[in-house]
């Protein structure tokens, strides 16, 4: 599973390049063996004349992948090298990482209706399955409907099916060998929205965290002169009172509520909980948020299901150390992980 909003980014460094006259590739990391920085369907671009964007190792191996793109780029063919990291003496890199990696490194040509089809579904928000068969280069999409888009090749039924079929429940990139063919099934998944209920200044660094870790952030607080471009550049606005807005307009979205207004808090949390929310965290003590429940007339069994104190506990203090707390739980959350330290795990990702 790859983040729309990171390929949609790497993508628009592709067009630059284009307008540019320069030639890319897309750069996808397709296969991890023990531990590694990124997790199979990272992405990055490079061009022939060295501009990157997006990392696959962190900065250990971009400059050696450098090398070889230049060799697909030239030869205008798929490329595939692969990684080490256990020997890092050989590569004299420190490299921390100790895992294997399998990189695909795939020119992309401006006149392949695929990658114009590709780029279209970006910049829709829309969610689909990034299929490419390795080595050969040839690629397909298929969208939430079964609506195929293919390029240069045929793609085997199986493989339409199981993209179809993990389209909900993918976490990672995962290889497929179908008759010999092996294929790598990626998921684009649109970032996360997140709805900030609350314009205060300590909203701020929470909005600019949330934006630069993948979540689509709305700011919601009927206050225009705070809530804007000014504040919250990487935000959507609704300047409006929680009552106008209809449950169903803001469904499936996880919720901060920090208006530090009772009222308007209240507000916002009956309509995070009419929402079908992904999350709802609630700046404040315990004791405040039950007494909002009470007030709304909701059974306080429904307490369990929110997260009050909002955050978790990495001692925050500053505005910027409790958006950290905040921001850290809502990726906890994202990713069905614990929260608890990596120290003692053998493998980072798992």
């Amino acid at each position: 599973m790859s983040r729309l909003l990171e390929f949609r980014t790497i993508f628009q460094s592709i067009r630059q390049a284009w307008e540019q006259k320069e030639k890319p590739a897309i750069i996808m990391l397709i296969g991890v063996n023990g531990s590694a920085y990124r997790l199979p369907g990272t992405k990055m671009m490079m061009t022939a004349d060295g501009e990157m964007n997006g990392t696959i190792s962190g900065g250990c191996l971009e400059n050696d992948i450098f090398v070889y793109a230049e060799q697909a780029l030239k030869e205008n063919t798929p490329l595939i090298k692969n990684y080490d990291l256990s020997e890092n003496e050989i590569w004299s890199l420190g490299i921390g990482c100790k895992g294997s990696l399998e990189i695909l490194i795939l020119p992309v040509q401006e006149n392949d209706p695929f990658w114009n089809a590709t780029e279209r579904f970006l910049q829709n928000d829309e969610e689909f399955s990034f299929i490419l068969e390795v080595p050969t280069g040839v690629k397909a999409i298929i969208v939430k409907n079964g609506e195929l888009f293919e390029s240069n090749g045929s793609l085997p039924s199986k493989v339409y099916e199981r993209a179809l079929t993990n389209m909900e429940s993918q976490r990672r990139a995962e290889i497929m060998v179908v008759e010999g063919r092996r294929f790598v099934i990626d998921i684009i998944r649109s970032s996360q929205p997140l709805i900030i209920a609350g314009a205060g200044k300590d909203a701020i660094p929470v909005a600019d965290l949330a934006a630069k870790t993948g979540f689509s952030v709305t700011v919601l607080d009927p206050r225009s002169e705070f809530n804007n471009k000014r504040y919250f550049p990487n935000a959507l606005h609704l300047i409006q009172d929680p009552e106008s807005l209809n449950p169903a307009d803001v469904s499936d979205a996880c919720w901060v509520i920090m208006n530090h207004l009772q009222n308007r808090d209240e507000a916002a949390l009956g309509l995070a909980l009419k929402s079908h929310p992904t999350y709802v965290g609630v700046l404040g003590p315990i004791l405040r948020t039950k007494k909002m429940l009470e007030n709304l007339g909701e059974d306080l069994s429904v307490f369990k299901k929110i997260h009050s104190p909002i955050g978790l506990d990495i001692g925050a203090e500053t505005m910027e150390e409790v958006a950290v707390s905040i921001v850290s739980e809502l990726m906890m959350v994202r990713s069905m992980k614990s929260g608890t330290s990596l120290k003692g795990k053998r493998k980072i990702h798992d």
